[in-house]
């Protein structure tokens, strides 16, 4: 119920189709690392689902996440929950302890930066991505500027795992659940 729940307060809060995609994209890198690292799915998808569901009415630092935070104090959202959407932030002050909270960091940036390539792909599919692909496009500046490059290289440091194995990963976790992020091709 704790998913279906978060996926409620998302849909509420966040009209944005693409917005509701990237935090569906999130959800499906950091539920695969919840099975991977034998943790409970349920309490990481809601908080990957959650991570920005303030940002359309906050998008700037540093009411997003906090303010975020404090509608999810009153809707009676875990402590754990909000610690992990603080700490994905920077600038928050809130220092990334948990592997919860290393995840989320991890695979917010990545997740996004993985849409946008498939985006370009001709088939506009996850299934054309590719990890030498993601790294190429990583190093041009142009593409997709938004996304923090230096966020994704310190998200994999922080997590302790290969940039090469963590973008494979995230690629083969977003592809499982393609269709439903509008990457199917």
């Amino acid at each position: 119920m704790i998913r279906e729940r978060a996926l409620g307060i998302l849909h509420q809060y966040t009209k944005s189709e693409s917005l509701r995609k990237h935090a569906l994209a999130v959800e499906a890198c950091v539920a695969a690392y919840a099975r991977k690292f034998g943790e409970d799915e349920e309490l990481w998808s809601a908080t990957a689902l959650l991570h920005d569901f303030d940002y359309e009415m906050h998008p700037n630092a540093p009411d997003h996440p906090m303010k975020g935070s404090e509608i999810l104090a009153g809707l009676g959202v875990s402590e754990e929950i909000r610690r992990a959407i603080l700490s994905h932030a920077n600038y928050s002050g809130v220092p990334r302890v948990s592997r919860l909270e290393k995840t989320l960091f991890a695979c917010d940036e990545l997740a996004g930066f993985l849409t946008a390539v498939a985006l370009v792909k001709p088939g506009k599919s996850l299934a054309e991505v590719e990890t030498p692909s993601v790294r190429k496009k990583m190093k041009d500046k142009g593409f997709a500027r938004s996304v923090s490059r230096e966020d994704i290289v310190n998200g994999a440091a922080e997590l302790g795992v290969d940039l090469e194995e963590h973008i494979c990963f995230c690629i083969e976790a977003m592809r499982a659940r393609a269709g439903e992020l509008g990457l199917g091709g």
